[in-house]
Parts: C-alpha cells; sequence; structure tokens
C-alpha cells in the first residue's frame, strides 16, 4: 500500500493524563472524540463521505478486491454511504456487520440503501438477506473499518465493544485493514499515543478525506 498524509492542524481532542490506565483512558479519549464529532455540521458530514469515497478509489486493496467487508455507518461516523453505493456498482461484493445477542458476530451482502434498516434501538443500519455467518470475513480481500482514531503504530481505539477486535482476528492472515477517520484523529504516537490493551488488533492503513496512509505491519497475533 502506498498513500499520503496531509499535516493537520485541528484541533486534537486528547484528554489522557499521566497514570491513567488503558481501559480508563480509552472511555476519556471516546467522549471527548464523540463529543467533537457532533460539531461537524451535516454539509461537512456529507461533504467528508464523497471525499472519503473518493480516496479509497486510489486505495489499491481497496480499488482492486472483489470483496470488502465494511460497515454502515452512524451520523456523526466517516460516512460510507457514497463508498458502498460506488463499490457495488462497480460489481464489488459488500459484507456488512449483524449483530447478534450480546457480542455474537455476523454478516450480511450489501444489497442497496433501500434495503438498509435499523434492526434494533442505538444499532447502525442493517442490511435484510440472510446471515452469512461470523467466519463470513474470511471472504474479504480488504476490510474498511470505523474507529474513533488511531495512531501511526497502527493502534486504533474503537468504540468499545470489542465487535470489531473479536472479528478482526478471524479475517484471512495478510488481509489489509483500513479505518477511516477524521484528520484531526490520527494520532502521532511518539507524542499523543493512543491507550492500547493486548486484546487491540493494530490496522494497516488509514484514510482520511484528503488521503490515506500505510502503517507500519502488524506483529503477527501470537
Amino acid at each position: 500500500m502506498r498513500g499520503d498524509r496531509k499535516e493537520n492542524s485541528a484541533h486534537q481532542p486528547y484528554p489522557i493524563l499521566g497514570g491513567m490506565e488503558p481501559a480508563e483512558a480509552k472511555e476519556e479519549l471516546r467522549r471527548a472524540i464523540r463529543s467533537h464529532r457532533t460539531e461537524r455540521s451535516p454539509r461537512l458530514r456529507d461533504e467528508a463521505a464523497v471525499a472519503f469515497a473518493d480516496v479509497l478509489d486510489t486505495v489499491p486493496a481497496v480499488r482492486d478486491a472483489a470483496v470488502v467487508a465494511t460497515y454502515v455507518s452512524r451520523p456523526t461516523e466517516p460516512g460510507t454511504g457514497v463508498l458502498l453505493d460506488r463499490l457495488a456498482a462497480r460489481g464489488t461484493r459488500v459484507l456488512l456487520p449483524v449483530l447478534g445477542a450480546g457480542l455474537a458476530r455476523d454478516w450480511a451482502e450489501y444489497a442497496g440503501a433501500d434495503d438498509l434498516l435499523e434492526r434494533a434501538p442505538g444499532r447502525p443500519p442493517e442490511p435484510s438477506g440472510p446471515a452469512l455467518g461470523a467466519d463470513a470475513i474470511t471472504q474479504a480481500d480488504v476490510v474498511v473499518a470505523p474507529a474513533l482514531a488511531v495512531d501511526n503504530r497502527g493502534v486504533r481505539l474503537g468504540q468499545g465493544g470489542g465487535w470489531y477486535d473479536r472479528s478482526l482476528k478471524m479475517a484471512r492472515p495478510g488481509v489489509p485493514v483500513v479505518v477511516l477517520v477524521f484528520p484531526e484523529e490520527v494520532y502521532d504516537a511518539t507524542e499523543r499515543p493512543l491507550p492500547f490493551e493486548e486484546h487491540d488488533v493494530p490496522v494497516h492503513a488509514f484514510a482520511t478525506p484528503t488521503g490515506w496512509q500505510p502503517l507500519p505491519a502488524p506483529a503477527p497475533a501470537a
């Protein structure tokens, strides 16, 4: 993977103090980033969704994939609606999460925006097609995953449920994982490292509305 990164000068939420345990630091950072995301207007979110899709069109692993596992964005997240439609239009098979009870993991195929419905309060919209099983992610040639932040070690800050960390461990070895974040959510680990725990799964690249960047190859899972 190759890419480019434009420097970000926006405010970077980082309410982490020395002595915090990783789990506590993650929760503080999640609250700060979620709050910051709500300040982005709907117009800017829509513009960013188009820009994210434009950037991902330049990522070879995404552009050349026959099967992409990705997600349906919530309103304040980096938007994936444009991306989903572009992938489907060029014949790419798109797998989306289906959330079962508790931490149950499953996937179903994208069948168009009109098919996506909120199946339970607070959950992202899901496709209505048949569930393909938790191991359907093994069919993906690339995973485009959500994140609240990423640092240049490849450490990803997720929403806190652990769903993606569990799912990413099931992907085929060597399948790249690209996360979508806004520019201010990319952290320099030499100055502001993200908290990391043993169960966290490193990622291979990030994309923002202004470009994408490969990251150091994650160490193989033990």
